[in-house]
């Protein structure tokens, strides 16, 4: 008999975040910082792995608070006594234990233990993610510089701020306003003119706004648009692809490969902008980012301002899938503290694919037992 798994812990953690990023804003008396959950799976053999949840509840229903109690109180009983290798068997427990709505159950909180397996196993096979996909891919990401400024008179600022750490590339939060919008972005290209320049409305128009603003989103050289619509607004995603007026990006929209196909074949979307967090973890993620790939779709990476083993996972699979695009990664940006042994380093606007066994970082558990940052 092989390896078992003997116990899961989760780690609640809130990482201190810097500058402002709209879906950290919170009122008065509410914790403030950036909310995960550390996952530590055991086996018998004295294995680990590390998983992580990134929760944020202005971007999803999922909470700290919940991610943490459904682990705790449901998915470790699916988990004692299983083969961390036998993903399959474990994927359906847990789907059968949290069950889907639309699509899968709480899929944030369950990319913490599909991580934390993904690294265990990785580590027990003495494997990095790009020997155990048999896939060399790149060895660092161009990342993306996050902006959502409030007013007009802020972008020169931002830009620079993104500038000075090396950053060509960047990314808008756009939605609900357009005439702000196409001004935002008519600036931000004559700053950078040769950066990508790609928008994303987290679901923020309405199917008249988005149609209106897509060709003049085009007009200003914006090369994509990313979830302009909600999720359930299909045939508003239908009439902007077949207006084609930009490629269309899903994100908020796609946590499994199943509503992926069913999307493709309504003919609602031309690729997604991938998060593993977001997805149920790298299991999943890597049958989406291969679907895109075969059908010769858009892949873009995002993230879910993901720290430390989070962003570890993200790197792994865009390094080894290729992105051609740069990823808007950005906790980096937006976040202070690790729990990492070595954390990750901005060098020019790159990040490096961590390269060791399992996702290739490694936690440092005395930080968990005090403040880290």
């Amino acid at each position: 008999m092989g390896s078992r798994i003997v116990e899961v812990r989760t780690f609640p953690l809130r990482y201190p975040t810097v500058g402002r990023f709209k879906f950290f804003e919170v009122p008065p008396g509410v914790p403030k910082g950036r909310p995960t959950v550390l996952v530590k799976i055991t086996t018998d053999d004295g294995a680990v792995g590390w998983g992580q949840s990134v929760p944020s509840q202005k971007w999803s229903y999922e909470t700290l608070e919940t991610v943490q109690t459904t682990i705790d109180h449901h998915l470790v009983h699916e988990l004692i006594g299983r083969d961390p290798f036998d993903i399959e068997t474990i994927e359906a427990a847990m789907s059968a234990t949290i069950a889907p709505s639309f699509s899968t159950g709480q899929p944030i909180c369950k990319a913490g233990i599909d991580l934390a397996l993904f690294d265990l196993t990785g580590r027990l096979l003495g494997q990095s993610p790009q020997t155990r996909w048999q896939r060399q891919g790149r060895d660092r990401i161009q990342l993306s510089w996050t902006l959502n400024p409030r007013t007009l008179d802020e972008i020169e600022a931002l830009v620079e701020q993104g500038r000075s750490r090396g950053y060509r590339n960047f990314n808008v939060k756009v939605a609900p306003d357009p005439e702000f919008d196409l001004e935002l972005c008519r600036q931000v290209k004559r700053l950078v003119p040769e950066g990508f320049l790609w928008a994303d409305a987290n679901g923020g128009y309405d199917e008249e706004t988005a149609l209106e603003v897509a060709p003049k989103l085009a007009d200003l050289g914006v090369p994509v648009l990313e979830q302009p619509l909600p999720a359930n607004r299909l045939r508003g995603y239908r009439r902007l692809k077949e207006q084609g007026a930009l490629p269309i990006i899903m994100d908020e929209g796609i946590l499994s490969t199943v509503e992926l196909e069913e999307f493709l074949a309504l003919g609602l979307l031309d690729g997604v902008a991938m998060k593993p967090a977001r997805c149920g973890g790298l299991t999943e993620a890597r049958r989406q980012v291969e679907l895109l790939l075969d059908r010769g779709l858009m892949f873009l990476g995002s993230g879910l301002c993901d720290p430390d083993v989070s962003l570890a996972a993200s790197l792994a699979l865009y390094g080894c899938y290729e992105l051609a695009y740069p990823a808007a990664l950005n906790g980096p940006q937006f976040l202070e503290g690790s729990i990492l042994k070595e954390p990750f380093k901005v060098v020019d606007g790159h990040l490096a694919v961590p390269t060791g066994p399992g996702l290739g970082v490694e936690v440092d558990e005395a930080k968990l037992a005090g403040p880290w940052p």
